[in-house]
């Protein structure tokens, strides 16, 4: 939460700098972010943090999942989020994808984000490591304070400080994300809108399921992302020059590629943009593309890849119990399948 606190000081300077366009690749920023200035942060703070992000090894088991929200809109009442990662927690999911419009740009929303974010990282931390106090008896009232332990992975016998633990929630930027500044804020948090992430499911050969999330906030890829992508920054690294295997791939934007319930492109991306992500789709062999933006139900599919569009998690878009989440069920023997998953928070239960 500390980290927002300043960005709510740089968020009153913007007030006198309206005339300022230009961000830093580390949560610092300034009004007036498109999609072109966003990507080249994104891929500026990748290169320069690359040996940080964190791979998913998952190679010693049978099966794994994920699960996928969408479109929170997160206000005060964190119910449905918090509603979606206790069942991440809850199942074991291997991590959790978020299909944009994570809150309503306010920066108290994305302080309460950021403390729920903060929790949830503890929760994890707790559940999946060994935690040592360092307290002792001269500390009495830091029990209750993650940083006050270390956490031993057992499996692999490293002990990590609270902020080398990451909670696996991998979110894509939403148009609400951006307005009124947000993307300071949205950021601050998340630092990247255009990145993948690499679960290893075997050592020999080395073979990995690929994500790759991508920046859709705006409607459009915008010049420097389709540079990037054609460029091959999010093509497996080279892996079949190197005699790595890619299984599935999985891409996760915020606007949706069609209309819900038809093949008609939707009326966001330019028509240029949208046949150059779905040849992008085909040659990336991608599984499933999720989409969130129209809070609506969907699903199509075109040549081998499957489009599913979920609808809106929030409460206030769907006050009623529904099915608003997916879960993926990825295993060790090459088959794949979803499932949809129910939410049963209501306001004011």
């Amino acid at each position: 939460m500390k980290k927002l606190y300043t960005i709510l000081v740089v968020l009153s300077a913007i007030v006198v700098l309206t005339s300022c366009e230009k961000v830093s690749p580390i949560g610092v920023l300034v009004s007036g972010t498109g999609v072109e200035d966003r990507v080249k942060m994104s891929h500026l703070y990748f290169l320069e943090h690359k040996l940080d992000i964190k791979y998913h090894d998952v190679s010693d088991q049978d099966e794994y999942t994920f699960l996928v929200g969408a479109d929170s809109h997160l206000t005060t009442d964190v119910g449905r989020l918090q509603e979606m990662l206790d069942i991440g927690l809850d199942n074991d999911d291997l991590l959790y994808a978020h299909l944009g419009d994570i809150a309503d740009t306010k920066p108290e929303y994305y302080v309460t984000l950021e403390d729920l974010l903060d929790d949830y990282r503890w929760k994890y931390a707790k559940k999946n490591f060994k935690p040592r106090f360092l307290g002792g008896e001269n500390y009495p009232n830091e029990v209750d304070d993650p940083n006050f332990y270390f956490y031993l992975d057992t499996t692999r016998n490293v002990e990590y400080t609270f902020d080398e633990i990451r909670l696996p929630f991998y979110p894509v930027v939403g148009n609400h994300d951006i307005t009124h500044n947000g993307w300071a804020l949205w950021s601050n948090i998340f630092h990247s809108s255009f990145y993948d992430v690499y679960v290893i499911v075997d050592n020999e050969p080395l073979t990995f399921d690929h994500f790759i999330f991508i920046d859709t906030a705006n409607g459009t890829l915008g010049e420097e992302q389709v540079k990037l992508i054609e460029q091959g920054v999010l093509n497996g690294k080279n892996y079949t020059e190197n005699g790595y295997l890619c299984r599935f791939t999985f891409v996760f934007s915020h606007t949706n590629i069609f209309r819900p319930s038809s093949l008609q492109f939707a009326s966001t991306f330019a028509r240029e943009e949208t046949f150059f992500l779905l040849e992008q789709f085909r040659k990336w062999d991608t599984d499933i593309v999720f989409c969130g933006h129209v809070h609506k139900w969907d699903e199509q599919e075109v040549g081998i890849t499957h489009y599913i569009t979920l609808d809106s998690m929030s409460e206030r878009n769907n006050p009623k119990p529904g099915d608003y989440l997916v879960r993926v069920h990825v295993r060790k023997d090459g088959t794949l399948s979803w499932e949809r998953v129910h939410m049963n928070y209501t306001p004011g239960s």
